[in-house]
């Protein structure tokens, strides 16, 4: 019977959990990383992404190495950027930074970049960056306050969660639905099924 890779999650996040799990993908270990997130001077929204997905796979390819329980495993790490032209927001842990970025959402455009990075049994390393567009309606005093209230934007790029209260706020949205949530599925699954990790036995499995 052949050997099945163990896959690492280099993130400890909630939402990426649940939505790999509804790919029928339970990772065997989850490792954040605890990166500094800071922009580079001029940096562009999808470099960011880029950047600390890759920051984030190495760092756990790192803190692996030398542990033969977990040598040859995948390690898939991901990062979330949220802008509005090349104006990136923060994942704010003040009730001012949260409704900073409300009040520019406010019946504009955005665009949301998730990096996914993934580490391969022999190290090699396969990116991609996928795009999703949206427009939020304009806000309102009360949305704004009431969403601030129900602590839902706390620690999320962007100061909100589609997958919550805020789903009730995009007019429109273009691409795709889980990236915004944090992990785009149709890529994340083919990027792991492309390097041969056995997704579909997993299904029968479930």
């Amino acid at each position: 019977m052949a050997v099945t890779k163990k896959l690492i999650l280099a993130s400890g996040s909630p939402r990426r959990v649940e939505l790999l799990a509804q790919s029928g993908i339970e990772p065997a270990r989850l490792m954040p990383m605890d990166l500094d997130e800071t922009p580079k001077r001029s940096e562009h929204p999808r470099s960011l992404a880029r950047r600390l997905s890759a920051e984030k796979a190495k760092a756990a390819l790192s803190a692996i190495t030398g542990d033969p329980a977990w040598e040859g495993s995948y390690i898939l790490a991901a990062d979330t950027v949220v802008c509005v032209g090349r104006r990136i927001l923060p994942k704010p842990e003040l009730v001012s930074e949260a409704s900073a970025a409300l009040h520019l959402l406010s019946g504009r455009s955005h665009r949301v970049y998730t990096g996914i990075c993934l580490v391969t049994p022999d190290r090699t390393l396969r990116q991609k960056v996928i795009d999703t567009k949206l427009r939020f309606k304009r806000l309102s005093t009360m949305d704004i306050e009431s969403y601030l209230a129900s602590g839902q934007w706390r620690g999320k790029a962007g100061a909100y969660g589609i997958q919550g209260i805020a789903g009730s706020f995009v007019v429109k949205l273009v691409g795709s639905y889980t990236n915004v949530v944090g992990l785009p599925l149709y890529e994340t699954v083919n990027l792991l099924v492309g390097e041969g990790y056995d997704v579909h036995d997993r299904w029968l499995e479930g």
